[in-house]
């Protein structure tokens, strides 16, 4: 007999995530100096989340996890940074605009829609 994990019939997400929300900042580096998110501030923008988000006591089981990833495939829009649940993919250029979404989405939950991504937006 193999072991199923069941879920109960009123298993709810929001409850059992590790962490309210996942952000996510795309640090490729492309070869032959193609464009890329590395070459428009996204470290810079990753250090800057990360910061933010400790310093307001964001970060940890509960609350916010800020995270590097490779080529999320939205370069045209580059730097780009991506929050989970809510799929939100935001474009941004300096401090104050990763502020902004650290305090307005990650904080209370508002999504920022001046620096959002256009949909159409690729790579």
């Amino acid at each position: 007999l193999a072991h199923r994990r069941v879920r109960p019939a009123a298993y709810n997400h929001a409850m059992s995530s590790y962490y309210q929300r996942h952000i996510f900042f795309c640090l490729n580096q492309r070869p032959n100096g193609e464009d890329c998110c590395a070459l428009h501030g996204a470290q810079a923008g990753f250090d800057r989340c990360k910061q933010q988000v400790k310093a307001a006591g964001l970060a940890g089981p509960g609350g916010v996890r800020v995270n590097k990833a490779g080529c999320l495939d939205r370069c045209a829009g580059g730097p780009v940074a991506v929050v989970y649940p809510e799929a939100v993919w935001y474009t941004f250029v300096d401090e104050a605009d990763i502020d902004e979404i650290v305090q307005s989405h990650l904080r209370d939950g508002q999504p920022v829609e001046r620096l959002m991504l256009p949909p159409t937006v690729g790579r």
